[in-house]
């Protein structure tokens, strides 16, 4: 199974990450932020990943570094459990509605990181969660992951639903763009050899 744990410590936050590829979607988070919570357990069930993640962070600050640090090491747990990428899809692309909301995930599990994130929001907060955050644990998820990531929605009037659109999207992209090609054996899908 393709599966790879990280632990990450700093002054600011301690995450523990376990993220299985070939799960069925089961989730047990924790990271002290509900509305951050629903987007990652989500994600893992629409990615078919088996995760953990367990988080204490510095929130009597802010959100900030608890976001972008799960970000840094679910990214980092991804690309563990990818080993050297052979046999798999490598890119996939998907268009994700919810309700009035359409957004657009295109992912290339390249080993080039870089995000293009074209996204706003109509309100700054999906309660207490700061909607900036998003762009944040997407940009440090794609960078430590290192995947090449587009992401754009459409049209939406809703917060929330612009949120769970991007990270089912993203979900529905990596459960496809990891998933084994027959065809492709063990060959690494690169003519360079190596992702």
């Amino acid at each position: 199974m393709r599966a790879a744990t990280v632990k990450r410590r700093t002054s600011e936050t301690d995450v523990a990450v376990e993220v299985a590829l070939d799960g069925s979607g089961k989730a047990e988070i924790a990271t002290g932020v509900g509305f951050f919570d629903h987007m990652l357990e989500l994600f893992a069930r629409h990615a078919l990943f088996d995760m953990k993640v367990k988080v204490t962070g510095d929130l009597h600050v802010d959100q900030h570094h608890t976001v972008e640090d799960v970000g840094i090491a679910l990214g980092e747990a991804v690309l563990k459990a990818l080993g050297e990428k052979r046999g798999i899809q490598r890119y996939a692309s998907v268009d994700l509605p919810m309700d009035e909301t359409l957004s657009r995930v295109v992912v290339d599990i390249s080993g080039r990181p870089f995000l293009v994130f074209r996204t706003t929001f109509p309100t700054e907060k999906v309660g207490q969660f700061d909607t900036e955050l998003v762009r944040e644990w997407f940009q440090a998820f794609a960078v430590n992951a290192r995947l090449t990531l587009h992401v754009e929605t459409f049209y939406g009037d809703n917060a929330h639903h612009i949120a769970e659109s991007c990270f089912k999207g993203l979900a529905r992209a990596l459960r496809a763009a990891v998933s084994v090609d027959a065809r492709e054996g063990e060959r690494i899908p690169s003519t360079k050899g190596a992702l």
